[in-house]
């Protein structure tokens, strides 16, 4: 067991010396512009969620989803990110909805209803 690791060490070592050069690629990155853009929205739809504002954050998901996909189609997505970003931003998407707040309860009239509106009329009359 020990001889494997040694030799694996060795080959390693061996493998940097000498003429031929290990080229690597480098990993796929997006423009710099679209990055930051990307990203701005993404904390914008974090910070509408993070105050309750559901329907914002739904608004703000679905734009990010229309300029990844307009950055796609536009070829400024690397084939590598290509799929990962789309995925997570369709996810996100998919997954903020909408959930506007309860609306305040109106009598027959058309005036909001009170919980201690009732209250008020007896102490009145007393």
């Amino acid at each position: 067991m020990l001889g494997l690791g040694a030799s694996g060490a060795a080959a390693l070592c061996l493998g940097g010396c000498g003429s031929s050069r290990v080229e690597h690629a480098a990993p796929p990155k997006l423009p710099r512009p679209l990055a930051t853009s990307l990203a701005a929205r993404s904390d914008a739809v974090a910070n509408a969620l993070a105050a309750g504002d559901s329907c914002r954050a739904a608004t703000l998901a679905t734009q990010l989803q229309q300029e990844t996909i307009a950055a796609i189609n536009s070829g400024r997505v690397s084939g590598a990110l290509l799929e990962p970003l789309s995925a997570g931003v369709n996810d996100l998407a998919a997954r903020v909805k909408c959930v506007p707040p309860p609306q305040p309860q109106q009598d027959e009239n058309g005036r909001g209803k009170h919980k201690d509106h009732d209250k008020k009329k007896h102490k009145e009359g007393d």
